[in-house]
């Protein structure tokens, strides 16, 4: 099958902050490394302790597996000689991949965000700086659905055009439940002259009301048949788990029948969904060339 018609996932964790969700974390790493993603990735927050927990993680992903990590970054709270230390330290431990963001505001989403005065402004300055520094591939975030600061649709494309001039090769979105509103931002993003990979960034629902209150202030929008399904159902774990799986996977078969290739899973370290999603897609240990 030609490589374009391939099958391509990543995988998105979080560093664990105890020792039983480090060693949940490992366990999915160990479930998901066999489907042969693309590569993984490892978020990052403002704040010393979680920047040091990601760096941890994404050593020992480095040192344990043979997966490409790819390492998140972003500008907050932050000066520029700090984050290019950053940079140097991937560089030296073998990454080679950086998903530059700009980073929730240090109060958090929902907050005005700030530059440091010392640092990079936003994530084509951050994707500028990687590119300056090594050969680093950059992914960055995009959103079907506009980022909250951005003043419409036109101005984060022309965002997103200033990550791909300075130097991004693939654009993930943010979370998304309308095919729709992802076939919408292709066709525009295209009609800009911009032709980056767009991969749908898919989120399984885990705890309902915690998504409603992230997608309110990020922007992303829930339809009403999806709320619908999760009504009354958050003192019942067991059937919101059942009714997420197949939410997601209606989704992620609905974009593979448009012609969709590449999927990014947002997993919250956990496996399971994650997995289900890329046996129901086709992707297999056993059978990834047929995927």
């Amino acid at each position: 099958m030609a490589e374009e018609n391939r099958l391509k996932v990543s995988f998105e964790f979080f560093p664990p902050k105890t020792e039983a969700m480090e060693a949940t974390l490992w366990e999915s790493v160990q479930k998901l490394a066999p489907l042969d993603p693309a590569f993984v990735s490892v978020t990052y927050g403002a704040g010393g302790s979680t920047r040091e927990r990601t760096h941890r993680t994404v050593e020992r992903l480095k040192r344990e597996t043979d997966l490409e990590v790819a390492a998140h970054l972003t500008t907050v709270a932050a000066t520029r000689e700090e984050v290019d230390a950053v940079l140097q330290d991937y560089w030296r431990s073998g990454v080679r991949h950086i998903v530059a963001l700009r980073g929730d505001p240090p109060g958090g989403i929902g907050e005005a965000y700030a530059p440091h005065p010392g640092g990079y402004a936003n994530a084509a300055e951050l994707a500028a700086g990687a590119k300056r520094l090594h050969a680093f591939e950059v992914t960055v975030g995009c959103y079907p659905e506009k980022h909250p600061d951005s003043a419409d649709v036109d101005a984060d494309i022309d965002m997103l055009k200033r990550k791909v001039d300075a130097g991004a090769t693939r654009a993930i979105t943010q979370f998304f439940f309308d095919n729709d509103v992802y076939d919408r931002y292709v066709e525009r993003v295209r009609a800009a002259g911009l032709d980056i990979p767009i991969v749908p960034g898919i989120m399984p629902v885990s705890n309902y009301a915690a998504l409603k209150r992230m997608a309110k202030l990020c922007g992303a929008s829930i339809p009403r048949r999806v709320e619908r399904l999760f009504g009354n159902l958050d003192d019942d774990p067991n059937t919101r788990s059942l009714v997420s799986a197949t939410v997601a996977a209606q989704q992620c078969l609905d974009l593979a029948e448009r012609g969709v290739r590449d999927f990014h899973f947002y997993t919250l370290n956990r496996a399971a969904q994650a997995y289900a999603l890329c046996y129901m897609l086709g992707l297999r240990p056993d059978e990834k060339e047929a995927a």
